[in-house]
């Protein structure tokens, strides 16, 4: 019996090594296809790591920051072949989406103060392959609210795609802990801190608040607000690593990527590396394993409120995973989750995959609950007029209150992308203003013609880039700032 059971475990590593080399084999081939590796893909520029971040202050910070993009210019921007300079290039120095031409390039942390003594601070942390320009309307809202407003740049982004091939979380947590820091030292002890953190920097907002539950030296924030939080992703990225494995091979470099695109957007990544799936699957892992642990123990009481807003469909990150992986494991603290529902009121209702059309009431538990949840959706069947179906936390009736918003009729969801956005957002909304402040108007988009045309896919132009319900979101937000004294 024991050597039947050691020579069937000897056949299915056998079967199991075999479709190892066959995955890696057809890997790299099927990487062969598609447009070749440019400089933006191959140029890593010096950023430091988190031992070092750990020994920076906020102005340390800057200059290595600087240090980075001044890299890019040397080695990017100043090199670039002449087919690669094309208006379509962020990295053509001419062209107009080119950030070094804005009055503000938004891919570098910022910090935005308000009149007079600050009477607290908030940090600011964007998703994967983005920039701090994604929550700069909400750094305006609380900077507005007498607050100081942190904008941090996490590291490997802002600068070059290839950035992200060669970066770990635990460095973008490194960052975190010094823009808390920061936070601090400009609000004065005692003062509120708030972190905000969207899709990738919403799992790290969440990770910062359990290790603070845990080291008293951390800058524990008085309350976290999560749009699109990356709690959990596609089983996919725990296996992204092995995608990369032809890449060690020089010919097949392209192996290291998942996408490349045209980096026709001033402050987001199109191309994405490998390594940026796998990083954030280590990062939600982690993040799960903190929360369970901390549920466990019964230290999870000592996190702050959160207020979290998620579209019901969302292709990036895992709806179920907000309620599951964190809701569900939260104390009665005030917390809140707003969901917004697709448009049931479109036509298109028979075109989406089932997977997708998931009932919002399925996704959560009955009530009562101990935090208070916020369904926006269509007021009745066949409406497009929208309202809030609200069941504050221990209770079980729920309360209708209507918007003063609703779904355009074409559109069928909002978009992992889309919540931080207004609709005048002058680069992702459907009415920029002021209009083309930066070069391309990504939300004005509405591609017609053949396929095969246009340098991108229509999915990333057809992608809902603003939020309908984005004056909501940002009135619930501002209920949770405290009022000034």
């Amino acid at each position: 019996m024991k050597r039947f059971t050691l020579r069937w475990l000897k056949r299915l590593a056998l079967l199991g090594a075999g479709g190892l080399v066959a995955f890696v084999v057809i890997r790299a081939v099927d990487s062969q296809r598609g447009p070749p590796l440019d400089l933006w893909h191959t140029e890593v520029p010096e950023e430091p790591r988190a031992a070092e971040i750990d020994r920076l202050d906020w102005a340390g910070y800057l200059a290595a920051e600087e240090k980075a993009f001044a890299e890019v210019r040397r080695r990017v921007i100043e090199k670039l072949p002449p087919e690669a300079r094309r208006p379509d290039n962020r990295f053509y120095v001419d062209s107009p989406i080119n950030p070094a031409r804005f009055d503000n390039d938004w891919n570098r942390s910022y910090v935005l103060a308000p009149e007079g003594t600050p009477r607290g601070a908030v940090v600011l942390l964007h998703g994967l392959t983005d920039a701090p320009y994604s929550l700069r309307h909400v750094a305006g809202l609380y900077r507005d609210q007498g607050f100081v407003a942190v904008g941090l740049r996490v590291p490997a982004h802002g600068t070059v795609p290839a950035a992200l091939t060669d970066t770990v979380w635990e460095d973008w947590s490194a960052a975190t802990r010094l823009a808390m820091r920061e936070a601090r030292r400009r609000a004065g002890p005692g003062a509120p801190i708030h972190i905000v953190g969207f899709s990738n920097g919403g799992a790290l907002a969440l990770k910062h608040a359990l290790d603070a539950v845990e080291d008293q030296r951390l800058v524990m924030p008085d309350r976290l607000i999560l749009v699109s939080p990356m709690v959990g992703i596609t089983a996919f990225a725990r296996f992204a690593g092995l995608a990369a494995i032809p890449s060690v091979l020089p010919a097949f470099s392209k192996a290291a990527w998942l996408g490349i695109i045209p980096e026709f957007n001033p402050f987001k990544y199109n191309s994405f590396p490998v390594n940026g799936a796998r990083q954030s699957w280590r990062l939600t892992q982690a993040l799960q394993a903190q929360l369970r642990a901390h549920a466990a123990d019964g230290r999870i009481a000592r996190m702050p409120p959160v207020l979290t807003f998620q579209s019901v469909i969302d292709f990036t990150v895992s709806t179920r995973a907000v309620v599951t992986a964190l809701y569900t494991l939260l104390p009665e603290n005030g917390s809140e989750l707003v969901l917004f529902d697709r448009n049931r009121a479109t036509k298109l209702g028979p075109l989406l995959r089932p997977a997708f059309d998931v009932s919002a009431s399925r996704l959560v538990p009955d009530a009562p609950r101990p935090w208070r949840l916020v369904l926006v959706t269509n007021d009745e069947e066949g409406s497009t007029g929208t309202i809030a179906r609200v069941t504050d936390a221990g209770a079980v009736e729920e309360r209708l209150v209507p918007l003063d918003a609703a779904y355009p009729r074409h559109v069928f969801s909002l978009s992992h992308v889309a919540l931080p956005f207004p609709e005048w957002d002058s680069l992702y909304g459907a009415s920029p203003d002021p209009p083309a402040q930066y070069g391309v108007e990504l939300g004005t988009i509405g591609a017609r013609g053949e396929v095969g045309v246009l340098i991108v896919s229509l999915d990333n132009l057809a992608r809902m880039s603003w939020n309908p319900f984005y004056d909501h979101m940002m009135a619930r937000i501002a209920a949770h700032i405290p009022p000034a004294r």
